[in-house]
């Protein structure tokens, strides 16, 4: 100890390149090098002996000149590493020289029982309260660092993203591995202190959690995208009114987008520390289905057959189409609304009541951006039926034409187009799919909003007729009299 202690101070003064003291440096490492090897033979010989007096000694000892970094070496090379090697094997250059692919999980439970057998007793022993022996961190320096290397050495693919399942299995059994090695840390600072350490911060950063969630945004957007693409509506197939459930969803747009979000928060997906990403997903997922609702249903509504791609299916569907997509519609924002919702604040429950209420707020406006857009479904269909009616009330202007000039008799039956004029409202409301997939409320809407369109166009037309019908009764007479 005095050596070292007078090593330092010629260290610091102007002497130190005399020849004396050049003399007296060679012979302090001389003694600092003997000290190493006989402390260092102390040590291994306690560890395989798992004598706790002399490990106690030589822990001191280490502690005293400062040299914890050579226990911990010794510790990792004497007794983890030929432990880790049999389970993890491993060249000294790298090479795999024994591997059954790149899964962890296995592989720590069985590094669990080897620090349960054979080095838990010397954690327990630098751990002690009151020991001194606080300065050691064995289960960074040692137990981590050498699993690391093991690791990156054997199994290097249990690191890559690229695989997105089985870096998420690794990732979340690598969290268990540290918290299991948390447990043996006696108090929060030294936690705190284990986390702080570099070969943890190293540990940690061989997992690319952005690259993990890069590739899941593509893979579950991109399903949605490649749904929405469809240049028509695609209804579920061998979908039989008679064995769907009313509350099913029916076209595979929509099951695309349920299956999407429900990805997002899925236990073989979701990385908590990335649930702020996730969720920032799940609702450009919720505002892209509805953004393809909405252009599509100004594009019918506008005519524009040039609309931006995306729309094409909104200028070919049937009014009949339109079921499911108000049907759709009200299923997915009930279930966003209700059990999705309940299950994403479920999963964030150890967040704060401010963020939880955040996530709500969020998720809840994307539900009812979905509902915003039933309106303009049901208006759509009413356009359509609307469209067919007006069809038949064009008839209305032939009355003039069969009446005028002619001896024919009043007449005493209706003409042949007020039976037809509201018969495609009626059809379409009788109609299988509306009774099973829109609610009562809906079809009175519906009813309303028709009936009230068709005979306006009527009231219209009439008046016209009437209009020019007097007009030319007035010049009869007028002609008559003249």
């Amino acid at each position: 100890m005095n050596y070292i202690l007078c090593s330092s101070i010629f260290s610091v003064m102007p002497v130190q390149n005399l020849p004396f003291i050049e003399n007296m440096e060679k012979r302090i490492q001389s003694a600092s090098f003997l000290l190493d090897a006989s402390l260092g033979h102390c040590f291994v010989d306690g560890l395989e002996h798992q004598d706790e007096n002399a490990l106690y000694n030589c822990l001191r000892a280490y502690a005293a000149i400062d040299n914890t970094s050579s226990a911990e070496e010794i510790f990792r090379t004497t007794i983890v590493g030929p432990l880790v090697q049999k389970i993890i094997p491993h060249g000294p250059s790298g090479v795999v020289t024994g591997s059954s692919g790149d899964g962890l999980q296995n592989d720590y439970e069985q590094i669990k029982q080897c620090i349960e057998k054979d080095c838990k007793f010397l954690v327990e022993i630098s751990s002690k309260e009151n020991s001194g022996l606080h300065v050691f961190d064995f289960l960074a320096n040692s137990i981590l660092k050498e699993v690391l290397l093991a690791i990156q050495k054997g199994k290097p693919g249990a690191f890559s993203p690229g695989r997105p399942t089985e870096f998420l299995i690794n990732y979340k059994s690598s969290l268990d591995f540290l918290a299991y090695l948390e447990g043996y840390c006696p108090s929060r600072s030294a936690v705190s202190k284990f986390r702080a350490e570099a070969v943890y911060i190293e540990f940690m950063k061989q997992w690319n959690i952005s690259v993990y969630f890069s590739l899941r945004f593509q893979e579950i957007a991109g399903a949605l995208d490649s749904a929405l693409a469809a240049t028509s509506l695609v209804p579920v197939q061998n979908s039989h009114f008679g064995d769907r459930n009313s509350q099913d969803l029916t076209l595979k747009q929509s099951i695309t987008l349920r299956e999407s979000l429900r990805s997002c928060w899925k236990e073989d997906v979701l990385i908590f520390s990335c649930s702020d990403k996730f969720l920032r997903l799940s609702l450009q997922l919720l505002s892209r289905y509805s953004s393809w609702l909405s252009y599509g249903l100004s594009a019918r509504r506008t005519g524009n057959t040039g609309a931006a791609s995306g729309s094409e299916w909104a200028i070919s569907a049937l009014p009949d189409d339109f079921i499911y997509i108000i049907h759709d519609i009200n299923c997915l924002a009930k279930e966003v609304c209700g059990g999705y919702l309940e299950h994403v604040l479920q999963l964030l429950s150890s967040c704060s009541a401010d963020i939880c209420d955040l996530v709500k707020q969020s998720i809840l406006r994307g539900g009812k951006a979905l509902t915003d857009l039933a309106p303009l479904a049901v208006k759509a269909i009413i356009d359509a039926l609307v469209e067919k009616a007006v069809e038949d009330l064009r008839q209305v202007k032939g009355i003039t034409a069969t009446y005028r000039m002619t001896n024919k008799p009043l007449p005493v039956r209706h003409s042949p187009y007020v039976s037809g004029v509201l018969r495609p409202l009626k059809t379409f409301l009788d109609g299988e799919r509306a009774m099973t997939y829109l609610t009562k409320d809906t079809r009175n809407k519906l009813l309303h909003g028709a009936a009230t369109e068709i005979t306006g166009h009527y009231y219209e037309l009439a008046a016209e007729l009437v209009s020019v019908v007097s007009v030319q009764s007035e010049l009869f007479y007028s002609d008559l009299t003249t």
